[in-house]
């Protein structure tokens, strides 16, 4: 089905930084890119770029997400918008913990197994990020109907988008894995979204060292 009979969004995860894959850093500020994560966030510019007829760019208020955001905008001579509803979930106690200390914990099988379930101590439940991020990208989809929108986010907001576009039930988001960097593809029209593409780009050879 055709992207221009709906509005396109490119769902784009935030490039490496210095603790992916380490820690859970939450909402904690002054998390920035790594060098890799610039030269991902460069390397997604030059191929959103390509596409020629993006509308508008909106990013996460977190710095990794807008550094990731900053180099798309500027390829599109756009100006890059803070969306709050585009952050990542707020895990509360768990910001900044280590995941291989988390993964011994016995709530880390209840957030892989039934996360509808599952609110982090002190923050917000899976639920209700996954209402907050579809509910902003309804608003996007209906301020810029027809366009291309390209919206900056993290892992587990863009799955629980991805999941909702499918009709999946949340407790399965699990199954999906948005790399960083990668750009996922979602079409929303009228009679309901489609997912035309899920980590395009470097998000591949990133998928490949798994």
């Amino acid at each position: 089905m055709p992207a221009a009979a709906g509005t396109l969004v490119l769902l784009v995860r935030h490039g490496l930084t210095p603790t992916t894959g380490r820690r859970l850093p939450g909402r904690a500020s002054g998390l920035h890119l790594s060098d890799d994560g610039r030269r991902q966030a460069e390397a997604t510019a030059r191929r959103i770029d390509a596409l020629g007829r993006v509308t508008a760019v909106y990013t996460s208020p977190l710095e990794r997400a807008r550094e990731t955001a900053a180099p798309i905008g500027q390829a599109l001579h756009l100006a890059v918008r803070v969306e709050r509803d585009l952050a990542e979930v707020d895990v509360g106690d768990w910001t900044g913990a280590s995941l291989a200390r988390l993964r011994r914990r016995r709530e880390w099988q209840v957030i892989q197994r039934h996360p509808s379930g599952f609110r982090f101590p002190g923050g917000e439940s899976l639920v209700e990020m996954q209402a907050r991020v579809v509910g902003a990208l309804g608003e996007l989809v209906a301020r810029h109907r027809g366009g291309i929108v390209v919206a900056v986010s993290h892992a587990d907001p863009i799955k629980a988008a991805v999941a909702h576009a499918l009709g999946m039930h949340l407790d399965l988001f699990q199954r999906l894995v948005v790399a960083p960097a990668s750009v996922t593809a979602v079409a929303y029209h009228p009679h309901g979204p489609v997912v035309l593409g899920l980590n395009g780009g470097d998000g591949l050879a990133e998928l490949a060292r798994r």
